[in-house]
């Protein structure tokens, strides 16, 4: 693959691979903990809470973007708290994979909220009933049931990282080898006489990419099923 990308868009694959993956993992612990609160929830502002979650579905990208700027920019109120322990995001990779894990996260919490919300409450109560607490309940009775749905809501989020452009590049900028994302190099490849080819080089290994994510996916999720059925 080496021979067939130039330095420059391999350099861009192997970033978007590192962005997507570190915003979706990073994405899964508060996404997980959200969707069980939305599923399982009864408390005032849960309508508020949810309309938060699904708002970067609906605002423009480069709002989103914007947002982060103001917000974790070296002289926003979070960015400048954190710039003094050494933690930068503002034009940097791991800032490119925060706007990822934002723009993802909507997806990644619907999924496995379905996925709560389709698992039976009244296993969770007879769990309860032999003594087990609200943590074994989740973690004996409640997870291994959701699995297939946090792995479709990692799958969708992953996806979604891949291909964000607008938040990522109003928030990080697009330098090349620090945090020029695939998009953002079909994006520049375009803009340019001759590049057509290496954008659709880049084109071709993003849908490959999503594919292979997608299979990889489907295949997880049915061994889960499987492994649940038996």
């Amino acid at each position: 693959m080496t021979g067939w990308l130039t330095p420059e868009e391999w350099q861009a694959l192997r970033l978007s691979l590192l962005v997507a993956t570190t915003g979706t993992l990073a994405s899964l612990p508060l996404g997980l903990a959200v969707a069980y609160l939305l599923a399982r929830g009864r408390f005032w502002g849960k309508t508020v809470l949810d309309m938060l979650v699904h708002l970067p579905l609906v605002l423009p990208p480069v709002v989103t973007g914007y947002l982060l700027l103001l917000a974790f920019g070296r002289r926003g109120p979070v960015g400048s708290l954190l710039a003094e322990i050494g933690i930068v995001f503002a034009f940097r990779w791991t800032g490119a994979a925060l706007a990822c894990a934002v723009m993802g996260f909507p997806l990644l919490v619907r999924a496995i909220r379905l996925s709560i919300e389709a698992v039976d409450s009244k296993l969770e109560q007879a769990a309860a009933t032999l003594g087990a607490n609200p943590v074994q309940v989740f973690t004996r009775v409640t997870l291994p049931l959701i699995l297939p749905g946090i792995l479709a809501g990692l799958v969708l989020c992953f996806a979604k990282a891949m291909g964000e452009f607008g938040a990522t590049i109003t928030f990080v900028s697009n330098i090349p080898g620090e945090t020029q994302t695939l998009p953002s190099a079909i994006y520049t490849l375009t803009q340019v006489p001759g590049g057509e080819a290496g954008a659709m080089r880049l084109t071709l290994i993003s849908i490959a990419v999503s594919m292979v994510a997608l299979v990889l996916s489907e295949l997880m999720a049915r061994g889960v099923a499987r492994r649940l059925a038996a």
